[in-house]
């Protein structure tokens, strides 16, 4: 169904609505980040929380208003005492007094004699402001609000506090909010009559009217009915979407695939080791998947070196004995290099045919690959997204493995299934997401998980210290590497910062060089591509002991020798960060260590990441406790990967609604799964105010 014509005032652009000019237009679209190109609109208004309210109910005499409290006063102006002339440091100070005390308003660089105009000696007015002191008196600094006293119903007390951006105040944005509140037009209810009574939430234009015109602060709190509500209809509108994906993906355009054992046997006797109990069994859910007659649409999750591209191997020769291909897809083109070279020689000792494909091959060897996909000879074709342009035609292609380094959104998984390509789809990841996102971001696919470790991973002993014992550190650290060990020393920044009281990398390789010597180097991101290249090759030949890096090491580097990662600043990096340093190490026989440095003072938040860092090695249990801490935005690197990010619900606080939405959203779809009648039009309306009308093609008559 096309959008339907009630919400066309949300829709509008923002300069139909009175007071947005050209530039405050400009200023809206960009802080709110409308989608590619378009003009932010109501909607986006409408959308934007507060982050807070400010009470200003609190009336009372001069005598009992408190230092810091917000109070609304009613003054008498006695008289004012203007700075003089040039001196504008000196503020211009407004004397008034109620039945109970004295008060000074104070106002800085006050010209144009405004404040004369807004407080006329002799006159009442009421005046809200924050109390403080000087010199024993009370005083309010630039008071928020000054009215007539006959207007004292225009003066809001209640007053919600919204995050602004430069060039935007406060007041231009509650009066927009307003006018965008008081044409809110009439909407229909989408949740269950039952599900409203029994949670006891208002409608949602009523819940938009509390949280942005707030009678008491209560109505806006995240945790009462009417943010409760909207926070749900977000969660809803997403599962709604995620499960339209599902049932398109899903929909029995798949194959049953037949399996003759003869490629896998070969693959599983020429693998230098075998599988760990988790790697078979995802195996084995993803061999259901395969000879189902539906899709596949599944997630791989399991750590850094948990071992996915030995699952994702065992699936493409499943596919190959059906006789169809499969692609692996990358998200660099080094990543894709590497996938290839830990295949190739497994594929060749299977009998299998495995490519890569890259942007930057020769012209000649680039038609020789792609004419090997047409005909069947190439199996698995490894890539990068570059594997879908035109030009690259498959014999028969029926599988395709993502390892998508979170970087892979529902509109990506849209594009792979308008391909029509009536493929199955592997998804890996090796970010260890906890179980709510999994439902928020990957709701429509099934889930395998590897737990354990691959074996001969050594546990790292993990210890905290202050960077005050630096002198000690450095000494164990000298012992040890005289016995052969080699280290990273990790630092935040590349150079020095003025904005931050950091130690950097550049600062403390100089100082490492006076102990070690030219067994120490430096890697950071500002290097070229071959500076880089060469140091780290010299360190994985031992030539160098001791490794200064940034966090350029995080992904992709494996050194078994190195067992040592020294930490500097470690309360400066976040959980999944510290976790995948830490998983640099461990890589070889010897028992490995992780020291986190520090500096004081820390933060509770901070003291609790490197508490919760020393105590486990579970990148699953990290990663809870990291959504815990940080909030669902940051754990996936939401912001830039096209990744719901949240405006209404507030994960921390909101987090189980989700289970219900995912709930309701598959019910509702199975009772109406044309999303047809008044109830299926509710709820397109509701993907509509959410922005997921992406997914409305989807729903299917019937």
């Amino acid at each position: 169904m096309p959008r339907p014509d009630s919400l066309s005032p949300l829709f509008r652009s923002l300069h139909s609505i009175k007071g947005v000019g050209d530039k405050l237009a400009a200023l809206l679209t960009r802080f709110f980040g409308a989608p590619d190109g378009q003009g932010a609109i109501a909607l986006d208004i409408l959308m934007h929380m507060p982050s807070g309210v400010v009470d200003r109910r609190r009336q009372v005499g001069i005598a009992e208003a408190y230092l810091n409290q917000i109070v609304t006063l009613k003054l008498h102006v006695d008289r004012h005492q203007p700075p003089p002339r040039g001196k504008l440091h000196i503020p211009h100070r407004v004397f008034a007094h109620d039945d109970t005390g004295d008060v000074q308003l104070v106002f800085f660089r006050a010209q144009g004699g405004w404040v004369e105009k807004a407080l006329p000696v002799g006159e009442e007015r009421f005046v809200s402001g924050k109390i403080d002191f000087f010199n024993g008196e009370k005083q309010i600094t630039h008071p928020d609000y000054i009215v007539e006293a006959d207007k004292f119903a225009t003066l809001p007390l209640v007053e919600p506090v919204y995050p602004l951006t430069s060039g935007l105040s406060s007041k231009a944005l509650t009066k927009l909010v307003r006018q965008v509140v008081d044409g809110l037009p009439d909407i229909p209810e989408w949740i269950a009559p039952a599900t409203m009574a029994e949670r006891q939430w208002p409608t949602f234009a009523d819940a938009m009217r509390s949280v942005h015109l707030p009678v008491s602060p209560a109505e806006a709190e995240l945790w009462g009915p009417a943010r409760m509500r909207l926070a749900y209809d977000e969660y809803f509108a997403g599962q709604l979407t995620l499960q339209l994906i599902r049932s398109t993906m899903v929909s029995s355009r798949g194959i049953s695939r037949i399996f003759t054992g003869k490629v896998t046997d070969r693959v599983t006797a020429s693998l230098p080791f075998s599988l760990t109990e988790g790697q078979q069994k995802a195996v084995e859910e993803i061999r259901a998947d395969l000879a189902s007659p539906d899709r596949m649409s599944r997630l791989l999750q399991g750590d850094v070196g948990a071992g996915k591209t030995v699952v994702a191997l065992m699936a493409m020769a499943a596919v190959a004995e059906s006789g169809a291909q499969s692609t692996l897809m990358a998200p660099t083109e080094l990543l894709a290099s590497q996938h290839f070279k830990t295949l190739k020689p497994l594929c060749e000792a299977a009998g299998l045919g495995c490519e890569l494909l890259t942007g930057k091959m020769p012209a000649a060897q680039r038609r020789a690959i792609l004419a090997g996909v047409a005909s069947g000879a190439t199996d698995i074709l490894v890539g990068t997204h570059a594997v879908f342009q035109s030009g690259v035609e498959f014999h028969n292609l029926g599988l395709t493995v993502v390892d998508e380094q979170h970087r892979f959104g529902v509109h990506q998984r849209l594009a792979l299934s308008e391909k029509g390509r009536h493929t199955d789809l592997l998804v890996m990841t090796a970010t260890p997401i906890p179980r709510t996102l999994v439902l928020t971001h990957f709701g429509d696919m099934a889930v395998s998980v590897l737990r354990e470790k691959p074996r001969g991973r050594q546990p790292i002993d993990t210890a905290v210290l202050s960077i005050g014992d630096y002198g000690r550190v450095i000494a164990r650290l000298q012992a040890r590497l005289g016995e052969g060990a080699q280290a990273f020393w990790v630092c935040p920044l590349v150079e020095e910062s003025e904005h931050l009281d950091v130690v950097s990398a550049e600062d403390r390789f100089a100082e490492l060089q006076k102990v070690f010597g030219d067994k120490v180097a430096l890697v950071h991101g500002r290097m070229s591509a071959a500076a880089k290249q060469e140091v780290m090759q010299r360190f994985a030949a031992n030539e160098l002991k001791l490794l200064v890096a940034t966090t350029v090491i995080e992904v992709g580097v494996d050194v078994p020798n190195a067992s040592i990662m020294i930490i500097e600043h470690a309360e400066r990096f976040g959980l999944a960060q510290l976790h995948q340093l830490r998983g640099r190490v461990g890589r070889g026989s010897q028992r490995s260590a992780c020291l986190l440095l520090y500096k004081d003072p820390l933060s509770e938040t901070a003291r609790a990441r490197l508490d919760t860092i020393k105590s486990t090695e579970d990148g699953f249990e990290i990663a809870e406790r990291d959504l815990e801490l940080r909030g669902q935005g940051d754990v996936l690197g939401t912001r830039q990967s096209g990744m719901p990010g949240y405006r209404l619900a507030v994960p921390d606080v909101h987090r189980h609604l989700i289970d219900f939405a995912h709930d309701d959203a598959k019910a509702a779809l199975a009772a109406n799964p044309g999303l047809s009648g008044p109830d299926g039009e509710a709820l397109q309306t509701l993907m509509y105010l959410f922005r997921k009308d992406l997914a409305i093609p989807l729903i299917r008559a019937g």
